[in-house]
């Protein structure tokens, strides 16, 4: 009975799969290289200086980010991971990290400017998008592995590919989400389709672009763990390591990193993503029409003049509902 109503769809993919490698396995073999070589460099200036520089530099970032509790907080947690004899993995999981979303990010924010111009192509890339949502994360190590084998490339790739989605979703949310009346205001002021994306849509849906890139970076923080399976190393190995041998405080160690990084990374990028003080005062000066607000305003007006983004802010309405869009909740 099976048999007779059975679909081989797992089959014909693979057989799919197989046609690729043998179509395309001088380009994979490329891919490999230059991952392999990216993540080298990146390993090497992560892993190579005294910890304390790498504890410093990452500290810096978090102030610059948040202020001054979460760069000691950041430090703090780093010399954890130190004190336990994990900051090696950890570095090998860091760079991973970077490469795989700065990777992701680079393909998620142009494809979410085009489905967000585009309604045609936000309806064809939907459904892609839930399906690389919804996947179980482990299948992903499946084709990966057979197109570059074992090590750091193949859950890279997996990583790429997992933590895709978010990053597209919140950029077409956060330019969809743009006040209508401010572009068009661009339109009427002449503004090409390009100057009006640069200097009107992205600077105001850079919220939710930012959430975008920090889910992109929580995932695939939680895939390079997954990844430790197919031979990625770095903490992921670890906890691979510590299920194989049943061993509890090699687990909770390497865990801990994990969960140290996480926070650290998290807490940066939503940093970075949320404006700041001296922004948000501006900005609300300019609201209450104070005199400080009115020459901040005269100033950018003066700076913005030859640009559309002039006529966008300026010629808003008090009572007209905010352009800028909520950050989104995943």
């Amino acid at each position: 009975m099976n048999d007779v109503f059975r679909l081989p769809l797992g089959d014909a993919v693979e057989a799919g799969v197989r046609w690729l490698i043998d179509v395309l396995g001088g380009f994979f073999d490329v891919v490999a290289v230059v991952f392999n070589g990216l993540y080298g460099w990146l390993d090497a200036s992560l892993s190579t200086p005294p910890f304390w520089v790498v504890i410093l530099v990452i500290a810096a970032f978090a102030y610059w980010s948040k202020g001054m509790l979460l760069a000691i907080g950041s430090a703090v947690g780093l010399l954890v991971i130190v004190a336990v004899g994990q900051w090696s993995n950890a570095m090998d999981s860091l760079a991973l990290v970077i490469l795989a979303a700065a990777v992701a990010i680079a393909v998620a924010v142009p494809l979410g400017i085009w489905a967000a111009r585009n309604d045609r192509v936000s309806a064809a890339l939907r459904p892609v998008l839930d399906f690389l949502q919804t996947m179980p994360a482990f299948v992903y190590l499946i084709p990966a592995m057979l197109i570059f084998g074992v090590g750091p490339v193949p859950g890279m790739v997996a990583t790429i590919v997992f933590a895709l989605a978010p990053g597209v979703r919140l950029t077409e949310l956060g330019i969809r989400g743009v006040d209508p009346e401010i572009v068009e205001a661009g339109h009427a002021f002449g503004a090409s389709p390009g100057r009006i994306l640069r200097q009107i849509q992205l600077p105001l849906a850079l919220p939710s672009i930012m959430a975008g890139v920090n889910q992109v970076i929580m995932l695939s923080l939680s895939m390079v763990v997954i990844a430790g399976m197919v031979g990625a190393g770095g903490l992921g190995g670890q906890v691979v390591q510590s299920l194989s041998r049943i061993d509890i405080g090699l687990g909770v160690e390497a865990g801990l990193s994990v969960v140290i990084l996480a926070m650290i990374l998290d807490r940066v990028t939503s940093g970075f993503s949320t404006p700041r003080p001296r922004t948000a005062r501006r900005a609300g000066g300019v609201v209450s029409g104070t005199p400080d607000a009115e020459t901040d305003a005269a100033r950018r007006g003066s700076v913005d003049a030859e640009g559309p983004a002039t006529a966008g802010p300026a010629s808003v309405p008090d009572d007209a509902p905010s352009a800028r869009p909520e950050p989104a909740h995943v």
